[in-house]
């Protein structure tokens, strides 16, 4: 009788992509480790925040206040007037616009060293208005005492923990969940200008998400024998006085910034240019003072002016103008 034939055995196990480093979450739990002063408040918001390392390796030190910003605010101001040191979590727009009169009590009045880490920077929800940040680096910058830091990949996070920590007072972390591995060798200081790429006809100054759009729309005006430089100012305020200096090089400056072009990075540098006579054409690429809808980050990108081909025509503009 004939055998019959032995089945071939498959694999069908699901698999599940597996999930994207915590950068934040990993940094934050390290300083918590070496530093007990640390502890840590959310707002609801405790897997997209990345603290939940946090909670898990150290749960009498980890906070649950429910969507009551403004609360969390006050209690972490108590604790931080207590010998602690808080960072709290939410959403950005949630962490600054919504309870902003309590960080401007609570926190920059005093002077207390709480620090605000906030996800979900400008365009980059799907959620639209009630959850875009885009006036969120006006808001805190123009608080006296306060630091913004806002970093642009993943090798600079556990740096930008590490300066909230070292400085003296209320720090803005303008955080996104950041995915894959850092693609720089060399990390500079956040409290200098990064020079990322050099040139001679003008420079882009960026942040955040914007940083690797500046680098390919530099790239772009490369082929076009346009030779643009790159610089990166991670801490936005204090600004780096090294900025000056820098501004003054080149006869076009333009910033780049996932935020609104008012009160932000290109605000902040404007004041540079402006008080250091630098004398150069200056323009600023971001949300147009208008609110966004709803889409994906690249959708919305390219719809308010943020892609690549949008920073490229921007620049021509500014060098154009007047030339």
């Amino acid at each position: 009788m004939q055998q019959p034939h032995a089945l071939e055995v498959r694999d069908f196990t699901v698999r599940t992509p597996a999930a994207p480093r915590s950068w934040y979450g990993e940094a934050l739990l390290a300083a918590a480790q070496h530093d007990p002063r640390i502890v840590c408040l959310t707002a609801d918001l405790t897997t997209s925040t990345e603290t939940n390392l946090f909670r898990d390796r150290f749960p009498d030190r980890f906070f649950q206040a429910g969507i009551a910003e403004a609360n969390m605010i006050g209690v972490a101001g108590g604790m931080a007037r207590a010998g602690d040191i808080p960072f709290v979590h939410s959403f950005s727009v949630f962490v600054t616009r919504r309870c902003y009169d309590q960080v401007a009590m609570q926190m920059a009045y005093p002077r207390l060293p709480v620090k605000i880490v906030g996800m979900l920077p400008g365009l980059t929800t799907n959620l639209g208005v009630s959850h875009q940040a885009i006036d969120d680096i006006a808001l805190m910058r123009s608080l006296p005492n306060m630091m913004v830091i806002e970093p642009s990949h993943p090798g600079q996070v556990a740096a930008a923990v590490e300066a909230a920590l070292g400085y003296d007072g209320p720090v803005y972390l303008r955080m996104r969940r950041m995915s894959g591995t850092s693609a720089r060798t060399d990390e500079p200081a956040l409290d200098s200008v990064a020079l990322l790429r050099d040139g001679d006809d003008g420079l882009i100054v960026a942040c955040g998400l914007m940083i690797d759009i500046a680098l390919q729309a530099a790239e772009v005006l490369a082929d076009e024998g346009v030779s643009v430089a790159v610089a990166e100012l991670a801490t936005i305020k204090p600004v780096a006085p090294e900025l000056a200096a820098l501004v003054r090089r080149f006869p076009v400056v333009v910033t780049a910034e996932n935020h609104s072009i008012i009160g932000g990075l290109g605000s902040a540098v404007a004041e540079v240019v402006a008080e250091t006579g630098a004398g150069c054409r200056f323009g600023r690429i971001g949300v147009q003072d208008c609110f966004a809808e709803g889409g994906t980050t690249p959708y919305l990108f390219q719809q308010y002016g943020l892609d690549v081909p949008s920073v490229v025509a921007a620049f021509r503009r500014v060098r154009d103008r007047h030339a």
